[in-house]
């Protein structure tokens, strides 16, 4: 026979040796009975106390207190409890069969898979986050059947003895899964610390928009530093030995990536002084435009007034010209044109239409009330413009010019002045031709 086919049938017998010592023995009998006794209890004393601490854990919709948080958190654990219990009552009767028998083989084994089926149902029904439960799946589960199995130190020697050569450097496959594991839980770990930090500090009205985001970016790369920092020292990784590393991310700046760093001192130089924020509507040299919603350390994003996001290098608010329109909330000047005919008296205009204009609720009298200028003499009609001060910004001439333009046609028919049209005179020279 080959000799895995060898090795399979030696494991096989080797098992059934096991089982017919068990079924032979008074020790593994009692310890079996003992297994299935204190699950029987453990599924009993759940249905017990289970609805009793959920009802003691579970505080009112409305309480967001810190004891209600604690509270909250301690309920997720209740999945745990019967395997838990399974779990200690066996280990009760271990200690019983250890003492009369002198042996406790089985009922250790009943042991780790309780131990196993709690960490089942901590990654199946407490992980919730999408990450968190992939690693659960893909690592908590298979190392706690294999533990179950008692085959997590073969396992694990396995993984150790196999070296993967990478060059200079060399690593085995049991460093390569801790690395993973621990830098998966740290990096998320510090993007749950980054998430807290940053709802915290946009809770900060009195704080400028500005110094917000600045806030912001500051907090989040010190805690990705530290946790970077933290995984190379519980990896044992010097960090003397990433200066080749350092040197030749260096020299992709210095080449392929100077506008990425580029763009992200740009992005700091934009916190430090904001001059443009989230929330500010600005208008670029090229003709980009609309309201910073995000912005981040690559680029601002800018939202139209037709909904369509710009994404806007960090570089070209500071090596272009940029029109702010908001400065966090100033108020804007705008005008309407109209014309009214050559018949008007011109010199009742400007005051009908300053006391029109003034009725409107959204315009403001500082820094100056509304102000109708005579602008020239057109073709069909007078032209002028009345100039308006508003909070905010005329959404593409419609938001507050139509209702000011409504306004003026208004008052203007209310005073019996006519708003012109195109007019044409025709000269025909000559006389009309005959029949």
């Amino acid at each position: 026979m080959p000799p895995i086919v060898q090795r399979v049938v030696e494991y096989a017998l080797q098992a059934g040796d096991i089982a017919l010592s068990w079924l032979l023995s008074p020790a593994a009998w009692s310890q079996f009975a003992l297994i299935i006794l204190s699950y029987l209890l453990a599924v009993y004393l759940t249905k017990r106390l289970r609805p009793k601490i959920e009802k003691l854990l579970t505080p009112a919709e409305d309480n967001q207190s810190i004891l209600s948080k604690i509270r909250r958190f301690t309920l997720m654990f209740t999945p745990l409890l019967l395997p838990l219990l399974a779990f200690a009552l066996t280990s009760a009767g271990e200690q019983v069969t250890r003492s009369i028998f002198g042996s406790g083989a089985m009922i250790a084994f009943g042991k780790r898979v309780f131990l196993f089926l709690a960490v089942r149902a901590f990654a199946r029904d407490m992980l919730t986050d999408p990450f968190l439960r992939l690693l659960g799946k893909v690592v908590l589960i298979p190392v706690g059947a294999f533990y179950a199995l008692g085959l997590l130190d073969p396992v694990a020697a396995k993984l150790e003895a196999t070296v993967v050569p990478l060059g200079n450097l060399s690593f085995n496959l049991l460093w390569l899964l801790k690395f993973i594991v621990i830098a998966g839980v740290i990096f998320w770990f510090g993007r749950w610390s980054n998430d807290q930090s940053s709802t915290f500090i946009k809770k900060q009205e009195e704080m400028r928009p500005a110094t917000r985001q600045l806030a912001e970016k500051t907090a989040e790369i010190a805690i990705f530093g530290v946790a970077f920092l933290i995984l190379m020292n519980i990896m044992g990784v010097p960090l003397t030995s990433l200066a080749v590393l350092t040197g030749a991310l260096g020299v992709g700046i210095g080449f392929g990536l100077q506008k990425i760093a580029s763009n992200f001192i740009s992005g700091i130089i934009l916190l430090l002084e904001g001059q443009a924020t989230v929330g500010d509507y600005v208008e670029l040299d090229g003709g980009e435009a609309g309201t910073i919603v995000k912005m981040t350390a690559r680029a601002a994003i800018l939202e139209t007034y037709d909904g369509k996001w710009i994404v806007v290098p960090n570089e070209d608010f500071i090596v272009t010209r940029v029109v702010n329109y908001s400065d966090s909330g100033s108020a804007n000047r705008y005008e309407a044109a109209f014309s009214v005919s050559y018949d008007t008296d011109i010199n009742l205009v400007p005051g009908i239409i300053d006391a029109a204009v003034s009725k409107l609720d959204f315009v403001l009298q500082d820094p100056d009330g509304p102000d109708c200028e005579l602008r020239g003499f057109g073709d069909s009609g007078i032209d002028f413009a009345v100039e308006f001060w508003v909070n905010g910004i005329d959404d593409g001439r419609n938001k507050y010019t139509s209702h000011v333009l409504f306004a003026v046609w208004n008052a203007l028919k209310e005073a019996g002045i006519e708003i012109p049209y195109p007019h044409r005179v025709v000269e025909i020279k000559g006389q009309f031709p005959s029949g």
